[in-house]
Formats: structure tokens, C-alpha cells, sequence
């Protein structure tokens, strides 16, 4: 063969090989991103919503703080669980699958090779502990935006500008990081997060107001 075309198959074969490369780095990036970037939006969106429902039948400012850190808790304890049991299930199918492969290549070849994929499984506790971070750091947003504004008025405004700005940064970050359209990306979040906080809001302005 002649040294050009040996030249050119190498450099086929390495650019073959970092493409496979960067594509599993970006299925690996997935698992983690999701977990992080759908909990942080879970805890912005339904703490805001929730601290902005009990803000339309009340302006004291205890009652919506107080509500916010009960939906910080309630929902950071529900991601983990939520989150450990989906990711269990998973490791439990893929630890099934890794046995039946094995014992598939020692039928087929006589003995059993050395295998890395236990590096490879999901790890529950991780994903669990990633989820409830996510969601309590999504959900400290609009706490702190109210904790220290008196005037009920401004408090609603200051709450929904930062859970707005928030949203857009986070919208933004998870279509950055997973190579998507940053500007699609955020305005869907943010279409969800205000149509969230607007129809909690009128809802249970309208309960309030009616009396039940």
C-alpha cells in the first residue's frame, strides 16, 4: 500500500474514533444533565408556583416563605426517592443484561473474559442525591427573592423576575451543555414556568375569592 493512502486510512480511522468518542461522552453527560437540569426547573417552577398560589389569598410575607420552604423540602425528599427508585430499576435491568451477555461469550468462546461495565452502571445514590440538590438549589430562588421584601405588590414582582431570569439561565445552560438551541430551549422553559405560576396563582385566587 502506498504511504498516502496508509496516511489517509489512519487519519479515517482516528476521526472515526473521536467521533465515537465524543459521542459517548455525550451519552454519559445525559443522565446527569437531565437529573440536574429537570430538577432545578422542578424545584424553581413548583416552589415559585406554590409560594405564588398562597401569595393570592395572602399577603403576609411568613405564610409565603414558610409555604415555599415546605415545597422545598417535600419536593427535594420526593425527587431523591423518585429519582434512586427509576435509577434502581435501571441498574437492575442493565446488572441483568450484563450476566446474560456473559454468560453468552463463556458458552461461546470457553472462558470468561474481564469486564469493565461495572464502571458503566448508573449509581442510584448519586442520581438521588444530584435530583434533590438540583431541586433545592432551583427552589432557593424564589425563597430568597421574597425573604426580605415587606410590600406584598413588590414581593410578587421581585418573586416572578427572578424565577423569570432563572429559568432563562437555566433553559439556556441545559441546551449549552446538551447542544441544543439555547433560544428555543429557554423560551419553552420559560412558556412553562409562567403559564405554571399563572394558573396556580388564578386558581387559587379564584378559591379564595369564591369562599370554599
Amino acid at each position: 500500500m502506498e504511504p498516502n493512502k496508509l496516511n489517509l486510512t489512519n487519519l479515517e480511522q482516528q476521526s472515526g474514533s473521536e467521533i465515537q468518542t465524543n459521542e459517548f461522552d455525550y451519552s454519559k453527560r445525559a443522565q446527569w444533565l437531565r437529573a440536574a437540569v429537570l430538577g432545578a426547573n422542578d424545584g424553581l417552577v413548583s416552589t415559585a408556583s406554590l409560594m405564588m398560589g398562597i401569595g393570592a389569598v395572602k399577603q403576609d410575607i411568613k405564610a409565603m416563605i414558610l409555604t415555599g420552604f415546605a415545597g422545598l423540602v417535600a419536593g427535594a425528599c420526593s425527587m431523591a426517592i423518585g429519582e434512586f427508585v427509576s435509577v434502581y430499576s435501571q441498574l437492575d435491568i442493565e446488572v441483568a443484561q450484563m450476566k446474560r451477555e456473559k454468560l453468552q461469550r463463556r458458552n461461546l468462546e470457553g472462558q470468561e473474559q474481564d469486564s469493565n461495565d461495572d464502571e458503566k452502571l448508573p449509581n442510584p445514590l448519586q442520581a438521588a442525591a444530584a435530583s434533590a440538590l438540583a431541586f433545592s438549589l432551583g427552589a432557593m430562588v424564589p425563597l430568597l427573592a421574597a425573604s426580605f421584601i415587606r410590600e406584598y405588590k413588590v414581593r410578587l414582582v421581585v418573586v416572578v423576575a427572578a424565577v423569570t431570569l432563572a429559568l432563562g439561565v437555566f433553559g439556556w445552560l441545559g441546551a449549552i451543555l446538551g447542544k441544543a438551541s439555547p433560544i428555543k430551549s429557554a423560551i419553552r422553559v420559560l412558556v412553562g414556568g409562567w403559564l405554571a405560576m399563572t394558573i396556580t396563582f388564578g386558581l387559587t385566587k379564584l378559591i379564595g375569592v369564591s369562599g370554599l
